[in-house]
């Protein structure tokens, strides 16, 4: 049976004490796909942090993969992250290390200590994002694409409950923002739950989904022209 990982009621989000969105109500199921689109400065970003406690949550109830951001302690935030995948913009990859360690630092900070249970995990999800043979490439060596695979592939290290992506293909030409959709789309296929912000109309009208769009401080659903 399909299960809540977020559900958001009558949430009001605020930016330094300026309030972004209001009257926000969100379900997300187990295994969903949603898209949240909106011009620059609408409120996509401040949702994300929101979701996964880089912004509080004061106003309203929400709940993301067990926890109460309401009444999540700043304790609890690690923890939290580890049930969830963050994919960013700009790849965050650490750029004085390979591939490989930059995903050892994030085992080794989320609790892992077993040299071979670590390395199986690394080739397992850069497997998964077609990275396979990169593990000794520094970052600096990649295209924008490989970067932001090696970032999803980092983002699927304790098997997160939920993806939360922001704007991934942000820094990325049309064909490579494709190639990194199909990925994601590929990981959603076998049961990961996925939340990317976006403000790229093209990739909704190739990979249609649910979608959500922030507008004058509020977020509702709109429903995509399908093309025959």
């Amino acid at each position: 049976m399909s299960q809540s990982v977020l559900s958001l009621k009558n949430v009001t989000i605020y930016q330094e004490e300026k309030t972004i969105l209001t009257e926000v109500n969100l379900e997300v199921k187990h295994g969903e796909f949603l898209y949240i689109i909106g011009k620059t400065g609408s409120g996509k970003s401040s949702l994300m942090k929101t979701l996964y406690a880089d912004l509080p949550l004061t106003d309203g109830e929400g709940h993301i993969v067990d926890f109460d951001l309401a009444t999540l302690k700043e304790d609890d935030i690690p923890f939290l992250r580890r049930k969830i995948g963050i994919v960013f913009q700009d790849f965050k990859l650490l750029p004085d290390r390979t591939v490989n360690d930059n995903m050892l630092f994030v085992l080794k900070a989320t609790g892992w200590t077993n040299n071979v249970e670590m390395q199986n995990k690394i080739d397992e999800v850069l497997t998964k994002v077609g990275m396979r043979d990169f593990g000794k490439k520094m970052p600096h060596q990649l295209s924008g694409g490989e970067q932001q695979r090696v970032a999803i592939a980092r983002a699927l290290l304790n098997d997160p409950e939920l993806i939360l992506a922001d704007e991934p293909t942000g820094n990325l030409d049309p064909q490579t923002s494709a190639e990194v959709l199909e990925v994601l789309k590929k990981i959603n296929a076998n049961g990961k739950t996925i939340i990317m912000a976006t403000h790229d109309y093209a990739l909704l009208m190739k990979f249609p989904s649910k979608t959500l769009k922030c507008e004058d401080s509020k977020i509702f659903e709109v429903i995509q022209q399908r093309t025959a």
